[in-house]
Order: structure tokens, then sequence, then C-alpha cells
């Protein structure tokens, strides 16, 4: 579907002064912290409710801490993922910005949140605080910006990942009223061993409630009464005595229970988990009557669903967004997912097509504005929001207006959060260009539902068509683009510090007969390079000759002052083993090394391709 076209330049002056306003001013942001969080969560489930989509953005404490580190174009599938994982399982994430907005003609209509997160155990159970890793770079940016690191450590809001959620209930134990007792079929049959327990669980019941329902006791006999508490075994459950009974097994369970149900209503039991899993005790409570025994299942109810609100903390507002299954906007989709997945839901899995399945469980369709900036033809040089905002008004008519109804924060002078706006805000004029408007999609639309969804999901770097993000491509920057395998890509290293890659070509160019073919070179960071071939089969021959000893010329006189190179296999290698180092060129020197290392004749490996492109990603730090 081609994009429409600007209409003349005299009708769009007044358009084109009015957004680019826009785009300076400061929006009202709702900020939330421990302290408001629990009286937002109502509004923010309405708004997300009625959403047609919902923008994500992190502030973390770091990203990646060397240039290599960093999810490359030359990446594939598999080792952009394992760079995300790295970065995601090291840093830790203090803001999260939400901004559930819908497109009403030419509106975005957002309401946007900013959520200040600290990872707190709030039930002593050491989850989830551990350590993590800050950069200096991103938390002076961010005290630059006026972020308050005192109130985000004593009044951020802490949260515990599904997992941990699951892992906590078990470890705290916590009892677990039953409502009704399963008959077993074979209660009928009951050995002398269930009889003998059952009878002597009874007896032990009767004369502990005897103790509090008694009334013909005389005042005398408390001294007694007391000790017959102690010595039975009896306890309190708030302002109500209770009893726990041990059990050794689920068969002992179930016979406690029936027992109880059989012969008392007014005894409330509890099952009391064990910390590695099946039941530890059964505990009875005793009540006062038919109301009180009610009360006291409500009164279980209610903190049941309070301690469960104080354990996922923030995780509920993820919770509310997979429950709302509403596309998610994000503007790098794989590292702001890989944090998602790692902090609300479970730890990473080993590898990209885990992680994928296990998110889509979560969240459906996820959008990332880079990969639309693409689609329409954006190829040069827009590194910033800003930058492609102009770029879009130069060339394609998108009339949309930002309009964030005012919503009474106390906080409206901190620009926290703004970053998901111009998210939303640009979404919006992609949208608008690419006609995939909710109104189509829910009139029935099938091409345009098609088109939203060829969108989705493209979690790493492509070049531009959604079809092709299905290979395992690479991409890697200059003026054309042109697709390489990666079995033409050599990684070089041991060359002479401040070095360009003009100069390293011009030094490789007549070093030996290879490089009398059409090759490029581009530096990964300040230790290595990357070289391409573009005639097939000459990166074989160029390793063979590096690790012969008939090297001869020139190259051999590089080689000697202590240049390496090595295969795309090895590079995978470095990722998939954690080599990471600050330089490339260290880790691919541990990877050699290595014990561990396996080479491409001794496994399996895909096919892989890489796109040589000048495509580059938004990057919002750059604002």
């Amino acid at each position: 579907m081609s994009p429409k076209l600007k209409h003349p330049l005299s009708r769009m002056r007044c358009f084109c002064s009015k957004t680019l306003s826009q785009n300076h001013r400061k929006y009202p942001i709702n900020q939330v912290t421990k302290t408001n969080f629990s009286d937002s969560l109502e509004e923010i489930q309405k708004r997300i409710s009625s959403s047609d989509f919902i923008a994500v953005f992190l502030q973390n404490t770091g990203s990646f801490s060397s240039p290599w580190h960093r999810v490359s174009p030359f990446d594939t599938s598999d080792t952009a993922y394992l760079k995300a994982k790295y970065a995601a399982e090291r840093f830790q994430i203090l803001q999260f910005a939400i901004c559930p907005f819908k497109l009403q003609a030419s509106k975005v209509i957002a309401y946007p949140y900013n959520f200040h997160l600290f990872p707190r155990d709030e039930l002593k159970i050491g989850m989830p605080s551990y350590s993590f890793t800050c950069q200096t770079s991103c938390l002076t940016s961010m005290a630059k910006e006026g972020f308050d690191f005192n109130a985000c450590i004593y009044d951020g809001i802490s949260y515990l990942s599904k997992a941990q959620e699951s892992a906590a209930k078990v470890r705290l134990g916590n009892p677990i009223a039953v409502d009704h007792v399963t008959k077993s079929s074979s209660a009928s049959a009951l050995s002398v061993a269930d009889t003998v327990f059952i009878e002597r669980i009874k007896s032990r019941v009767k004369h502990w409630k005897s103790v509090y329902t008694d009334s013909s006791a005389k005042i005398d006999e408390a001294l007694v009464r007391s000790l017959r508490k102690i010595v039975l075994g009896s306890e309190q459950c708030g302002t109500r005595p209770c009893m726990t009974i041990d059990v050794c097994s689920e068969r002992q369970v179930q016979l406690v229970l029936q027992m109880l149900e059989d012969h008392s209503g007014d005894l409330v039991p509890l099952i009391i988990p064990a910390k590695g899993g099946g039941t530890q005790a059964v505990r009875v409570v005793l009540t006062s009557s038919e109301e009180d025994r009610g009360l006291f299942r409500r009164e279980l109810e209610t903190l049941e669903v309070e301690q469960n609100r104080r354990a996922r903390g923030f995780r509920e507002v993820i919770d509310l967004i997979s429950a709302s299954q509403k596309p998610i906007v994000s503007h790098n989709s794989l590292n702001d997912f890989t944090f998602i997945h790692s902090k609300f839901l479970a730890a990473l899995p080993p590898n990209v097509d885990e992680f994928i399945s296990s998110l889509h469980l979560a969240f459906p369709q996820v959008l990332d504005v880079n990969h639309l900036v693409k689609d329409i033809g954006l190829v040069r040089k827009t590194t910033n929001i800003s930058a492609t905002m102009s770029y879009l008004k130069n060339r394609f008519f998108a009339p949309i207006a930002m309009e964030i109804p005012h919503q009474g924060t106390e906080n409206e002078d901190k620009i926290h959060g703004q970053n998901v706006v111009k998210i939303s805000h640009l979404f919006g004029k992609l949208y608008f260009i690419l006609k995939m408007t909710p109104s189509a999609i829910q009139s029935g639309d099938h091409h345009l539902a098609s088109a939203i969804h060829g969108h989705a999901n493209i979690f790493n770097i492509k070049p531009s068509r959604p079809q092709e993000a299905i290979d395992e491509d690479i991409n890697i920057w200059t003026n054309n683009a042109r697709k390489v395998s990666c079995k033409d890509v050599v990684f070089l290293w041991g060359f002479k510090d401040r070095i360009s890659a003009g100069m390293l070509k011009d030094q490789l160019q007549g070093s030996h007969e290879v490089f009398t073919e059409a090759f490029d070179v581009k530096l990964v960071d300040r230790s290595c390079a990357i070289v391409v071939f573009w005639q097939p089969g000459l990166s074989e021959t160029f390793l063979n000759v590096m690790n012969s000893k008939e090297i001869s010329g020139p190259l051999r006189e590089m080689v000697s002052e202590g240049m390496k190179a090595a295969g795309y296999d090895i590079y995978k290698s470095v990722v998939s083993s954690g080599f990471w180092e600050s330089l490339l060129a260290d880790a691919l020197d541990k990877a050699l090394g290595g014990p561990n290392y396996v080479s491409d004749s001794d496994s399996e490996t895909k096919q892989s391709e890489i796109y040589w492109f000048s495509e580059l990603m938004i990057n919002l730090d750059e604002l």
C-alpha cells in the first residue's frame, strides 16, 4: 500500500510550525510511586481497557557496556537475543513508562504514566532483592533530567515476577482454605492404621474444642485450662483459637478433612503447604457461629488478595496489559522485552525461539516503530525521534496531533516519561501513513488487519520487508543493501590501534590475491573489524591462507605483527559462551583458546545471510 504523499508546501506551513512546537513541549505525565500506586491502579485499568494501543518505554541502569555488546546489524537472531539477554540479566529497570492511547481521526489521545521502580524485598523472603549493574553514563543522564534516586530507593514500587510469586507462595507457606472435601472412593475401605489415626485425631480435636466451649468450667480452673491448651497444642489464628495437626501423607490430609466435615460445623480447616511441595499440616480454626465462620473465610480471602497484590507490586500493571491483549508499541522491542520477560515473567530462556514462544503467551502483538519507519523507506541517518518526525513532515501528509487530557498529577513539571509520548506520536503518524486504522480493522478489512499483523513481533534488526524477518539474516551498514552469506564474513583483529576502516582496507588491498576481488571493511570496535567478501568462497580461501605456513608477501608481514582472522562461527561461539570482554578482539582470542570451542566442521550450523545496508535504528538517547 503506497503512502499518501504530502500536499503542496503552501498548504502545510501552518501545520508544520504547529507540529514543530508540539515536538518541544513537555506533556503532563502521571508520576506513580509506591505512595500513590494503589490509588492509580483502577484508573490505569480503565485507560488500558479503552485504548487501541499501549506504548512502553524503559529507563534502565545501563544497556551495553561495550560497543560490540550492543545488538548490531551483523547479529543473527540467536546472537542478538543472547546479547539482549545478557543486558537484561545484568541491569535493572528504574522507570517504566506506559501510554495507553487510541487513534481518533487525526488525533492520538494518550494517557501516559511513568512508574518509578525499585526491587525491594517486601515479603522478607530474599526476592527480588539482588545485585545489579549500573553504568555511570546512564545514571548521569537520569540525574541531569532531575531523577530523584532517594525517592526511587525509598518510594519506588517493588515487584515479583510470576515465577518468583509462585516460589514465594511455597516459601511463605500461607494457609489455604478448604471449601469442600472430595470424598475418596476408598473412604469406606479404611485400614486399621487409618482407623487408629482418625480416632486419635478425633479425640484430640474433641478435647481441644471442649476447652473453649465448656461453659461449666469454674474460674479457679483457669490454670488447669491453660495447661490443657498447652498440652493439646492450642494456638491463635488472629483472635480465634486454632490447633495444628501434622500429617505424613496426602491420604492423612483427606482423612482429617473428612473427619472434620462429618463431625463439626464450627471448625474451619486450613491446608499448610510444605516448602518442598505437598502438605505439611492441617490447621483447624474454631469459629463461634455460622456468621463468624463466613466472616473468617472473607478475612482469609481479603488477606490473600492483599498479600498477592503486595507481592506482585508493579507487575499488576504488566498483568493488566497482558490481559488486555492490546498491541504493544516499543522503540526497541528486543531489548525492551528481554527486560520485561526477565523482571516480570520468568528467567529468560536459553534461545530466541523459546523466548518468542514464551513472550507471545503474555503479549501476542508487539510493534516496533523502527521497523515501521523502515517499511516506509526511511533509510538514511534518522537516528532519533526528532529527525524521524522531520523526515515524515517533509515527505508525507500525516496530520496527527497529540491530545493528553489533563490527569491532575502533582508532578506535571517533571519530564520523566516524555519518551513514551513521543513514541505514541510517532506511531500515530506511521500508522496513518501505512493506512493501518483501528476502524478499518474493526470493520473487517482483512487486508489492513494482515498489514498490522505483518509488522508485529519482529524482534531483531531487519532491512525492510516483514516477510524477510523469518530468515536468519544479519545487517551491516553501508550505502547499498546487498544480501551476503555469513560464510562470506570474516572477523579481523590484531591490527594497529587508531586505524580507520578505510586505512585497513587500503592495507589489505594488494596484500593477497583474494583482495583483488570486491570486498568491504567495517570496524566493530577499535580492536576488531568485519571483512565482507562479495564473491562466495573467498572468505574460506582467506582463512586457509591465514592459517597456512606458506603465507607470504605483505599479508605475512601483517600476520607477523599480530593480525588474526576468524569466521562467523567463532563470533557465535564468543556470544554463546559468554565471553563478554570489553574488546571483541580479547573475546575472540578467549574463544579460540577455550576448550569448549566447536568449529563448523564439528557441528551443524544454520544457513545465515547478512544485509550490507545503510539503515540506522532510532535512538531515543539522542533526542
